[in-house]
């Protein structure tokens, strides 16, 4: 297949398992515009760059740059946040997509996605596939934004956490992953968080010593946190 029928399939294989979903899926009129597809979930609407991706041994590769031919030659651009919300990948050889929030892929030329645990053992900045096939992102996406979003102060910008009830706040496993020391302080200071994957509990972040005085912006190193798996 050439690129264009690459990416033709890719972009009918994405909106078919996003509709699938239960998502809302919307087409731009305007060709070449930098969104592909419009994504409509819960009460908001999501721009998505659909991308096709490949499969090379453990991973998943996705590239995240577009180009095309200008009076001035041969342009490669990066996508800013002012023009997509959500990136959208097909792999052909797994017929599988997935959906990648742009704070993930923000300033990247591409991204791995991996399938199964390298051999080295490495866990740390992998990005796993199966925390990120559509149907689950979308699922924690939706959980997400139906959810009262706090003043984001010190916390990481991406994260919008739902209540589960008035003291504990729903995160995904993806976000969790990728500021766990925040998360650290806000427990080690008495918050709760209850860590979900693919939209569904996983396991409760609470505090060892709740009642344990700790100074504003430091941490003590006497407030071990722990982890109740459900």
């Amino acid at each position: 297949m050439n690129p264009n029928q690459r990416g033709a399939i890719a972009e009918t294989a994405i909106a078919l398992e996003a509709i699938k979903a239960g998502v809302e899926v919307y087409k731009p009129l305007s060709e070449h515009a930098r969104a592909d597809l419009v994504f409509g979930i819960g009460q908001r609407l999501f721009r998505v760059q659909c991308k096709s991706a490949v499969r090379k041994g453990a991973v998943v590769i996705v590239r995240l740059v577009s180009n095309w031919h200008s009076p001035r030659g041969y342009v490669r651009t990066r996508y800013s946040a002012d023009e997509i919300d959500l990136v959208a990948a097909y792999c052909h050889e797994l017929d599988r997509s997935y959906l990648l929030p742009f704070e993930l892929v923000a300033g990247q030329t591409g991204i791995q996605l991996r399938l199964v645990p390298p051999r080295n053992g490495q866990r740390a900045a992998l990005i796993w596939a199966v925390d990120h096939q559509l149907s689950g992102a979308v699922a924690q996406l939706g959980e997400r934004r139906s959810g009262t979003p706090k003043a984001t102060g010190s916390s990481p910008v991406s994260s919008t956490p739902q209540h589960a009830d008035t003291s504990t706040e729903q995160v995904g496993a993806h976000q969790f992953r990728n500021h766990f020391g925040w998360y650290m302080e806000r427990t080690a200071a008495g918050e709760e968080f209850l860590v979900t994957r693919r939209g569904k509990p996983c396991v409760r972040l609470v505090p060892a010593h709740p009642q344990l005085p700790i100074a504003q912006g430091d941490v003590s190193s006497t407030a071990c946190r722990s982890i109740d798996s459900r």
